[in-house]
């Protein structure tokens, strides 16, 4: 059976949508979509509101209340019958999201177990055929296939093969 990792945050929940929405509630503000194609979204955010970014994404409940991407259910769902899947989230950078991240899961992905969920540091020592993620610098190490999950921070990003939604994934996987 082939193994096919899947990160969490722009993946499968959404962290930056979440984030955004928050932000113009609370700031009636708008970010900026061309300062996130350097590599992270937060950089579309004023700088002056950085910390508050920082500040949220470190508090407790942040994690545990994420939009679901759509299709991402269902998707994973089947694919969970054919493949061997592994969530991976490099959450050890925010530890309130540790437990945040496993209600989550078990929540809105009743059909993984707690088995199917690596919460680590660092994504290098993961390997398996497949990798779904929005950060580059998590592909580049991996030794499988590599898919890019399009976000506004990776969208210069031209070395991996993009997937827009689950739905373009379920073409590939199912």
């Amino acid at each position: 059976m082939e193994r096919v990792i899947i990160d969490m945050d722009e993946v499968m929940a959404d962290t930056m949508g979440e984030m955004i929405n928050w932000y113009r509630d609370k700031y009636g503000k708008e970010v900026d979509f061309t300062k996130m194609t350097a590599g992270s979204w937060a950089k579309g955010f004023p700088a002056e509101h950085l910390p508050l970014i920082r500040e949220r994404l470190m508090s407790p409940g942040f994690f545990r209340n994420l939009p679901v991407m759509p299709d991402s259910v269902e998707v994973l769902k089947e694919m969970n019958k054919v493949y061997e899947i592994f969530i991976v989230s490099a959450a050890i950078e925010f530890p309130h999201s540790l437990k945040d991240k496993l209600d989550w899961l078990l929540e809105y992905f009743p059909f993984f177990t707690w088995r199917q969920l690596v919460l680590c540091g660092d994504k290098r020592m993961i390997h398996g055929d497949h990798m779904i993620d929005d950060h580059p610098r998590n592909l580049v190490h991996f030794p499988g296939k590599k898919y890019l999950y399009h976000s506004p921070h990776n969208v210069s990003v031209t070395e991996y093969r993009r997937l827009h939604d689950w739905k373009e994934a379920a073409g590939i996987f199912l």
